[in-house]
């Protein structure tokens, strides 16, 4: 399938339903390139990031998914079910990728999450349908090369990779972008049913469960060694990576091609790393730039004349 995905209408009264999806889904997917510099730092441990990030985006979120409900109505329960298995995966996800970034950096990692690029579209192949097209498939090796490239596993040298290992970089960046895609697809098949607040209430809500089980095993939760400082970066990570991109992505992904949801979401990683240099000194190697040109190249031979 190409281009938006005309089986689910967006739902009546949502006034980001009445905006273009590819639109929604480039600014949501851009807020999310900050996100790894916040993490970076606010100093928090990989499970209090991951957590946090969830928990304080409720505060925000809860009040507007019951002015929602009472304007549209109750959500369906099967929805509101997939909402949360989305959520769980999602907690997942942000535990994984909180990890990766202190062995290869918050750029590298951002870049390591987008093996969800190959993960969403194949799962909606298999279970929606939407088949993949031979450009896609002829372009994920090259991906899958740029991937290994990025977090440093060949030649890290000096660059952000060398500050832990390379290679539980990488395997927890593929883990994270493995359960990304399945947020992903779940938030897909459940989006477009009317309600856009609700579901990202609900799938955060049942992340902030998923990490807080996972980050309390990881490394713990901790609360009290935060200073102001710390809570103002994971406030920001909040309303900017939970808030903000799950509204307007959870608005675009359903009213799009699997393939081309995918493909945009790849931007944040552009912008991540330029960002982790600037603001964190990460350094990059060339070689971990060449995959990251080799990951955005796939994407775009993927998505060669395609239509959005």
């Amino acid at each position: 399938m190409t281009g938006t995905d005309t089986r689910r209408k967006p739902g009546r009264g949502s006034l980001l339903d009445r905006v273009d999806p590819v639109l929604l889904a480039v600014v949501g997917s851009g807020t999310t390139s900050a996100t790894g510099v916040f993490v970076k730092l606010s100093g928090a441990n990989t499970g209090t990031a991951a957590f946090l990030r969830c928990a304080l985006a409720l505060f925000v979120l809860v009040p507007m998914a019951l002015l929602e409900l009472r304007r549209v109505g109750p959500r369906a329960l099967r929805l509101v079910g997939t909402d949360l298995a989305a959520g769980l995966l999602l907690g997942v996800d942000y535990v994984f990728w909180v990890a990766s970034i202190q062995h290869v950096g918050a750029g590298m990692a951002t870049v390591l999450l987008n093996i969800q690029v190959v993960v969403f579209p194949l799962l909606a192949w298999v279970f929606l349908g939407d088949r993949a097209p031979l450009r896609f498939l002829l372009a994920v090796p090259v991906m899958l090369a740029g991937v290994a490239l990025t977090a440093g596993v060949v030649g890290p040298g000096p660059g952000a990779a060398s500050e832990g290992n390379p290679w539980l970089g990488l395997l927890y960046g593929c883990a994270a972008g493995v359960t990304y895609a399945g947020y992903l697809f779940l938030s897909r098949l459940g989006g477009g049913q009317g309600h856009t607040v609700t579901p990202v209430c609900v799938s955060t809500a049942s992340a902030a469960l998923a990490a807080g089980v996972l980050g309390a095993l990881w490394s713990g939760i901790d609360l009290v060694s935060l200073d102001a400082r710390a809570w103002v970066w994971l406030a920001l990570l909040a309303l900017t990576g939970q808030v903000l991109t799950w509204l307007l992505v959870g608005s675009a992904l359903p009213r799009l091609s699997a393939s081309t949801g995918a493909a945009i979401l790849v931007l944040p990683p552009v912008l991540a790393v330029a960002m982790g240099a600037v603001f964190l000194g990460e350094r990059v190697t060339p070689v971990q730039l060449g995959g990251c040109v080799l990951v955005v190249l796939a994407i775009w031979l993927s998505q060669r004349g395609r239509s959005a």
